[in-house]
């Protein structure tokens, strides 16, 4: 993407996230790069002629999604919405409903139901088989990790009561061994995401399009992927080519565990030679990301101490295994992202880091662990000491969305989850994103979550543990200098200084001195990409 034009950036006062200036009144914009941030006065002397675009609110950096899945965002704009569904009604009237609008698409799709509002907390084909006997369903959960199937779907996909379990993975079956079209962990990931992701080139880029599309309207300007493959990337770089690249991606490589010790460490030394191919590019290959466990809501993330119905979760990668690619990642270079959800996880995740950091000396990788949702507090203040990064997203912490999470959780860990200011006190950089699809890819929703610990949607339930909640200043900074640094992006987006790209978004209100609701009620006016505006609610 390419600018020519200067332009003056005007706001009732702007949040810079540079922590040497980070208040300002105006900043000047020359060739898609920030030339000048300080006064009202000596901007516009510096400006001249300038196009000049004003708010009467704030502005701030553009939002760095730190933890997402963009194409997959794309495709769930698409598909039948399910997050608030309050129970299984509410989703049938739903899936009938985006039936009747998309009559001729091979296979009903939703995304977003939670286990909570099923009955006994589990979904069942049978529910969905007297609604579409003959075609096939697919229902991502909110967390994306399981997916809920009809008969249909279980006869598209081959499996049978008889089909054995892949590695990390669990086809759930009833009492009389009977699959129940629960697909959990790598059942879903090997079976199910294949089948659905697959499409044309001209499919994928408008997954592409619509994904940054939304993530512009929204003050989104940039986004961390976290499970790029073959499709994605060429995605995005036909984007690149065509110039309609607008919002900057850095992105992991996906990593599946199939048992194979050599076909895992293939997908390694593939990811390397992409990171290499796409360095310095807008969209960019920077590491691998594993998934070294499940989810709490399906009880399948790692925890040293049983859930509260007793049962208990293995990793989806034994120590042995996740070592091994951990330290051949990390001689080769890249950035290393793991997925830990549960405390067994992520102190495995911290193991793994740490004998790679140890045997390469490799402080400076920057390596990330993605979630956290429950750390034992033993394990704490190991991230900071070791250059980990706590990659966390606020809004998984939505109070609407924490009734089956802690009642799994069970006993006292339910009380300490999402401890955002533990980290922050053992000094730990945290980096704030949305896991879109998973969750809203909304940045201003993500930041009052991280403000309050409230729910948007329903707020007439308590705060979940608000004294772990951070300063609106804070929550912004991280989702934007801190993702853009976990990256290596700071110095080309992240916050409002010159010799950065001139990445902002401009909000109809100041939010820093006014109740927290207005992150909620705030327009986003316009969002810049390079200094080009890419969204403009005022039509500009």
């Amino acid at each position: 993407m390419s600018a020519s034009r200067r332009r003056l950036i005007v706001a009732d006062r702007i949040f810079t996230a540079d922590p040497a200036a980070p208040w300002a009144e105006a900043v000047v914009v020359d060739d898609g790069l920030i030339t000048f941030v300080g006064g009202r006065r000596e901007a516009t002397a510096l400006a001249g002629a300038a196009e000049r675009i004003e708010t009467p609110g704030v502005a701030l950096p553009g939002f760095v999604d730190a933890h997402a899945h963009v194409l997959m965002t794309g495709d769930s704009l698409l598909r039948a919405q399910l997050r608030d569904a309050p129970d299984l009604a509410t989703i049938r009237e739903r899936l009938v409903d985006w039936r009747s609008r998309n009559p001729d698409a091979p296979r009903v799709l939703g995304l977003g139901w939670l286990f909570s509002s099923l009955p006994d907390g589990q979904p069942h084909r049978s529910q969905l088989d007297d609604l579409f006997p003959d075609i096939p369903v697919y229902l991502s959960a909110s967390d994306l990790h399981s997916t809920w199937a009809n008969t249909a779907a279980l006869d598209e996909l081959g499996i049978t009561d008889d089909t054995p379990d892949p590695v990390g993975g669990r086809f759930v079956r009833d009492a009389a061994g009977h699959a129940t079209g629960l697909l959990l962990e790598m059942a879903s990931f090997q079976y199910v995401m294949p089948l659905l992701l697959r499409a044309d080139e001209a499919t994928h880029d408008r997954r592409l399009a619509a994904a940054i599309g939304a993530y512009h309207e929204c003050g989104v300007t940039a986004a961390v992927d976290m499970a790029f493959d073959d499709d994605a990337l060429a995605a995005v770089q036909r984007a690149e080519r065509a110039g309609t690249l607008t919002a900057k991606v850095g992105a992991h490589w996906i990593i599946h565990r199939s048992g194979d010790a050599d076909a895992e460490l293939a997908q390694v030394h593939l990811a390397a030679e992409h990171c290499a191919a796409t360095r310095g590019a807008r969209g960019s290959v920077v590491g691998v990301k594993l998934i070294v466990d499940g989810t709490i809501d399906g009880c399948t993330a790692a925890t040293i101490n049983p859930y509260a119905d007793g049962t208990t979760a293995e990793p989806i990668w034994d120590d042995a295994s996740l070592r091994r690619i951990v330290t051949e990642a990390d001689r080769l270079g890249m950035q290393i992202a793991l997925h830990a959800i549960g405390d067994a996880a992520v102190r495995s995740a911290i193991d793994a880091l740490e004998l790679a950091i140890i045997a390469h000396g490799t402080h400076h990788r920057r390596h990330r662990i993605e979630h956290l949702e429950y750390t034992d507090p033993a394990d704490m203040g190991r991230l900071k000491a070791l250059g980990i990064t706590a990659s966390m997203q606020p809004v998984h912490c939505d109070p609407a969305g924490l009734v089956n999470w802690r009642a799994m959780l069970g006993d006292e860990r339910a009380e300490h989850g999402f401890a955002w200011q533990d980290f922050l006190a053992h000094d730990t950089t945290l980096a704030f994103g949305t896991d879109t699809p998973t969750a809203p890819h909304l940045a201003l929703r993500n930041m009052y979550i991280a403000a309050t610990r409230r729910s948007p949607e329903q707020p007439e339930l308590d705060a979940y543990h608000p004294e772990q909640a951070v300063r609106l200043a804070e929550a912004i900074t991280f989702g934007t200098r801190h993702a853009a640094w976990a990256s290596h992006f700071e110095d080309r987006i992240g916050s409002i200084r010159p010799g950065l790209a001139a990445d902002l978004v401009l909000l109809d209100r100041d939010p820093f001195d006014a109740d927290p609701q207005s992150l909620l009620d705030a327009e986003v006016v316009a969002t810049l990409a390079d200094g080009e505006i890419v969204h403009d609610s005022r039509g500009r």
